[in-house]
């Protein structure tokens, strides 16, 4: 809605500046310019992680309407470039590959505007399906930081030879996207994240081993009482332990926080996880957060079923201590490959005692290629097989956590037995 609004401002400014338009591509080449912009700005914005917006839709969805916006902005800029050159080609009577070095070569702010493409063509493309399966997360999260170096770039290119930005309403609309951009992103990215960070003081206090490749890292820091963070969120976390330490990782908080500690649960999957089971205690830790929208807030009283699978179980451990479920009213459904790979044992052991949960193991390799239960449920269809597991469960509230794939498979099933959107509650990882 509110994208929609801002490109029929944009519109509205773009036709007022017509007159001194030079020809039908070059005014369609604006027009698709400004909109690039508009909706670049517009996921700037998104990503800013502005509590009200990330506390009011979540994250899936603010990271969807990015990636719709990103792509759309994209293809919007080349056909930006493609119109202008083509248009000034047509009228100087020049071929396009001449006229774009004519560019090049005459304006400087040319040149910034070709930096800035070659930024957004780079994030683009490792943001491609495709490319990102085959890049590390910390990889592609540093080649994704390049967009804020196109935003930077285009700037002088705009300002300078953007015709619809120096008429007096265009410049003040303009102006205050850039700066909610700009400002949003400062704040909540960078002012919010340096001063939790120096307000609370985290260290790492123990690291406790929980199953090969599996570690739980507890944190101790100041006025922990006062941080923001509630089980089910996660926080994306900077060890300062050396090169590479700015590099940041999201992990789940695996434990209901309190006022004296922290923990968080770290499966070794590339370098920034495998590298925290290193880490020695008095640590230090910038965090960035705490973000997410699974917790106990969302949670509209009656019966529970949590659906996990491998690490995906560390925020439904911390949601079954926290969630004010009666006693039996709570089901974990817990996916794993391989026996060793169960954790937390002592802890849903008594939880099961304390609190009546069911905590029911799935363990063995995938029965289908794109379903989410183990060999022995190979005679069920997913829907079949949850229906078993969760009898009733249209009215549970459903919380669902596991890799993209996966959980995907297990929304499908819940929404096909009849759980409303408002009672399914997921936290994907994936990126």
């Amino acid at each position: 809605m509110a994208a929609g609004v801002s490109l029929a401002v944009v519109t509205v400014l773009w036709l007022s500046g017509l007159g001194d338009s030079q020809g039908g591509l070059a005014a369609a080449g604006r027009l698709a310019a400004l909109w690039s912009a508009d909706l670049l700005l517009i996921q700037v914005v998104l990503m800013a992680r502005i509590p009200w917006l990330e506390g009011t839709f979540g994250q899936d969805t603010l990271s969807s309407w990015h990636r719709w916006t990103g792509f759309t902005s994209f293809h919007l800029l080349l056909a930006h470039v493609t119109l202008a050159i083509v248009g000034r080609a047509q009228r100087a009577g020049t071929g396009a590959l001449a006229q774009a070095w004519t560019l090049l070569t005459a304006y400087t702010s040319i040149v910034f505007a070709f930096l800035s493409l070659l930024a957004f063509v780079l994030v683009v493309g490792t943001s491609v399906r495709a490319a990102r399966r085959r890049l590390r997360y910390e990889s592609w999260h540093l080649l994704h930081l390049y967009a804020y170096l196109g935003v930077l770039f285009a700037l002088p290119h705009e300002i300078l030879l953007g015709s619809d930005f120096h008429a007096s309403a265009a410049r003040v609309y303009w102006w205050t996207l850039y700066a909610a951009a700009v400002g949003s992103t400062l704040i909540f990215r960078l002012g919010l994240p340096v001063w939790r960070t120096l307000r609370h003081r985290l260290t790492v206090a123990e690291i406790v081993t929980e199953a090969p490749g599996l570690v739980s890292v507890y944190l101790s820091g100041q006025k922990l009482d006062r941080l923001p963070a509630h089980a089910g969120q996660y926080f994306v976390w900077r060890f300062l332990d050396g090169p590479g330490a700015l590099r940041g990782n999201p992990f789940s908080l695996s434990g209901r926080p309190n006022s004296n500690r922290l923990r968080i649960t770290v499966k070794s999957v590339g370098d920034g996880s495998a590298r925290v089971a290193t880490l020695r205690p008095g640590t230090r830790a910038l965090i960035e957060g705490p973000y997410g929208r699974m917790t106990r807030a969302n949670y509209s009283g009656g019966e529970v079923t949590m659906l996990a699978c491998g690490i995906g179980v560390t925020p439904m451990v911390a949601l079954l201590w926290d969630l004010p479920y009666d006693h039996g009213k709570a089901t974990l459904v817990y996916r794993t490959r391989h026996p060793h790979e169960v954790v937390f044992l002592a802890e849903l052991e008594w939880l099961a005692r304390a609190r009546g949960v069911r905590v029911l193991p799935l363990v063995g390799p995938r029965a289908a290629p794109n379903s989410w239960l183990p060999m022995a449920y190979a005679e069920y269809t997913d829907t079949e097989a949850l229906h078993t597991l969760a009898p009733g469960i249209a009215d549970h509230n459903v919380y669902v956590c596991g890799p993209d794939a996966w959980t995907g498979a297990v929304l499908l099933a819940a929404r096909q037995l009849g759980v409303a959107e408002t009672r399914l509650h997921r936290e994907r990882f994936a990126w």
